[in-house]
């Protein structure tokens, strides 16, 4: 069993900290495995559940490029993609940013997937729920205390 440590996302940092996750990822989609790292990142933003980036070398699913982009005050431009895995296609599921902030170069390329548009993810032996809402990324896992944004009324604060 993973031991995730209790972490309470209100007194995650702002602006955000990236960090290396020592858990392996698991995402599965269409009944296929998608991505399986121990090599993933994460984006750690107060009031927010943690968003996991992958590098695109663990990802087994294809992505193909969607359209529309969006902006981050922090990480910069996002471009969007469709996730292509077995016979499935979940559109606009993964997200990258090709050239990042400095503060966030590591983020160069990896991707990021919308828990709630795959069948599941996983940090360690931990079953991910969906960030609540439908803009955010994150990934809420059972050790998480404290106000998740993204449900509404809490997208702007």
């Amino acid at each position: 069993m993973t031991d995730l440590r209790r972490e309470n996302v209100q007194s995650y940092p702002r602006p955000p900290a990236l960090e290396p996750v020592p858990q392996r990822i698991i995402i599965r989609f269409g009944g296929v495995l998608v991505a399986d790292t121990r090599r993933a990142l994460r984006v750690l933003e107060t009031h927010h559940a943690p968003t996991y980036y992958l590098p695109p070398e663990d990802v087994h699913a294809t992505l193909r490029p969607a359209p529309g982009n969006s902006f981050c005050e922090w990480k910069g431009v996002a471009r969007y993609f469709d996730v292509l895995s077995g016979s499935a296609t979940a559109r606009r599921a993964a997200w990258a940013y090709d050239q990042p902030t400095a503060r966030f170069a590591a983020l160069a390329g990896q991707v990021a997937f919308y828990a709630a548009l795959m069948d599941e993810a996983w940090v360690g032996d931990m079953r991910v729920i969906p960030q609540p809402g439908n803009f955010y990324g994150g990934w809420v896992t059972p050790n998480l205390e404290g106000q998740i944004k993204g449900a509404p009324g809490t997208q702007h604060w």
